[in-house]
């Protein structure tokens, strides 16, 4: 079997704003390279909301998000 793969680029930083000083949020962008695509996010399911479109397009079965976000969150150790 025979794929496109897809290459992205996930940036994220941390925001404080002076209205909530103290509180500090994570914001960040996803980038599909080969199309230039971006979206802002500022949660993990915005990020998987992203590459589920690319998935699909593979026949990845996303309807399951969960194992997805444990992939994710072991993948970053």
């Amino acid at each position: 079997m025979e794929f496109d793969p897809h290459s992205f680029i996930v940036k994220v930083w941390i925001e404080e704003t002076a209205e909530e000083a103290g509180k500090a949020t994570w914001r960040g962008h996803v980038t599909h390279v080969p199309s230039g695509e971006r979206r802002y996010i500022d949660s993990l399911d915005d990020i998987i909301a992203f590459l589920s479109f690319y998935l699909e397009g593979m026949g990845v079965d996303v309807r399951h998000r969960e194992h997805i976000c444990r992939w994710l969150r072991f993948r970053k150790r």
